[in-house]
Order: C-alpha cells, then sequence, then structure tokens
C-alpha cells in the first residue's frame, strides 16, 4: 500500500470521526435545550417561592386564629347523619327523572290534543260565551248592590252602641242583612292565597 493510499485511510478514519461527533453535539443540542429551559424555571421558581412561602404561612396564620379542629368534629357529627336525606334526595331525583321519561311521550301526544280541543272550543266561541255569562252575572250583582246603597237611609243613621246593636237585632231585615254580610265575609276569605290562609 502506497503511503497517498495510508494518507487517504486516515483522512477517511478522522472524517468519520468528527462526523460521529457532530452527531454527539447534535444530540447534547437536543438534550441541552429543555435543560436550559428547566434551568431556567428553577430560577424563576425561586425567586417566586420565597414571595408565596411567606404569603401561605401570613393565609394559614389566619386560618389558625378561626379555626378549631373541634369546628371539623362538628360539621362533621351534623353532616353524618344528614348523609341519609341527601340519599334520600337523589333517590326522589331519580324517580322523577324516572317519571318524566315515561311522561314524556305521553305529553308529546296529548298535549297537542289538548291545544287542538282547547281551539276547536274557542272557534266556537265557548270561551266568549262564558265571559259573557260572567259579565251579565257580574252586571246583575252590581246593580243589586247599587240598589242596596241607594235604598239605605243613610242620612238616618244614629250611632249604635252594643246594647243598641243587640236592640236592633230584633228586626228581621237587620238580622237578613247580617246574614248576607257573613255570607260575603266567608266569599272574601277565598281571594286570600292560600299560603296564606294556611298559617
Amino acid at each position: 500500500m502506497t503511503n497517498e493510499e495510508l494518507l487517504l485511510e486516515r483522512l477517511k478514519a478522522i472524517e468519520e470521526r468528527l462526523e460521529g461527533v457532530a452527531r454527539v453535539e447534535k444530540q447534547l443540542e437536543a438534550i441541552a435545550g429543555p435543560w436550559e429551559t428547566l434551568t431556567d424555571l428553577g430560577k424563576d421558581l425561586s425567586i417566586l417561592m420565597p414571595p408565596a412561602t411567606r404569603r401561605l404561612t401570613e393565609e394559614l396564620a389566619e386560618v389558625e386564629i378561626g379555626f378549631q379542629a373541634e369546628d371539623l368534629f362538628t360539621l362533621l357529627k351534623r353532616f353524618l347523619p344528614a348523609l341519609k336525606y341527601l340519599t334520600w334526595s337523589l333517590e326522589q331525583l331519580e324517580n322523577l327523572i324516572d317519571w318524566w321519561a315515561d311522561m314524556e311521550p305521553v305529553l308529546k301526544i296529548t298535549v297537542p290534543k289538548m291545544i287542538d280541543q282547547l281551539d276547536d272550543l274557542e272557534q266556537h266561541r265557548v270561551f266568549a260565551m262564558f265571559g259573557k255569562i260572567f259579565s251579565v252575572e257580574m252586571l246583575k250583582f252590581m246593580e243589586r248592590l247599587s240598589e242596596v246603597a241607594l235604598s239605605a237611609r243613610l242620612d238616618e243613621a244614629k250611632a249604635v252602641g252594643p246594647v243598641g246593636l243587640l236592640w236592633q237585632m230584633r228586626s228581621p231585615e237587620c238580622r237578613q242583612g247580617l246574614g248576607v254580610l257573613v255570607e260575603l265575609t266567608r266569599a272574601l276569605s277565598k281571594m286570600q292565597p292560600q299560603a296564606t290562609a294556611a298559617t
């Protein structure tokens, strides 16, 4: 083998080694990038940690002043017996959801039919007829009420005490009027909301 061939082989081996070094450098660069990012993150955290730790310590000190372990146990003792009510409520909610799932197809069928029937009644003027009957009855009632008010002799009214009231109750007209007043009072009680009337 000549000197030139030996020189070429050595040069080729050196080039291969240089290519290997270049590959290793590229791999190191790929590893070094995330490492530099982690290093920067560590530096940032090292700057932020002392104030955050101090703030957390202050907040925990404030909580410690208003919080005692006994409070937590008291809360647990009150919460655990109430779990059965929570379980019952969830079961009822499941039942309601099941009921709605069963009723929804039925309602989808019946509600349009009910709307059609109400529309049919409206077209036949049933609601208008009921409204007219009610208005006629109200007009008759108001006419009778106005007649009663006009027939009362208010200019002859005198002051009456308890004894005088008992004396006037001998009259059949007064007893009849008192009966009408009682019936009107009973009817007026129906105007009160149901929740208030129950209390």
